[in-house]
């Protein structure tokens, strides 16, 4: 069973939002920084930390 990665990415983000209730703002704050750090120069180094 072959799932997208944007269909995964959102049913965990809906179901850890409904189940642990965190604040709107706080989940605001976490897209947008991952957004912006994704596209910045950092990226090379956050990735090879991933890997």
């Amino acid at each position: 069973m072959d799932v997208p990665l944007w269909l995964a990415l959102l049913t965990v983000g809906w179901l850890g939002v409904k189940l642990i209730r965190p604040p709107w703002w706080l989940v605001a704050v976490l897209l947008l920084g991952g957004y912006l750090l994704a596209d910045s120069l950092l990226s090379p180094v956050i990735a090879t930390a991933v890997k």
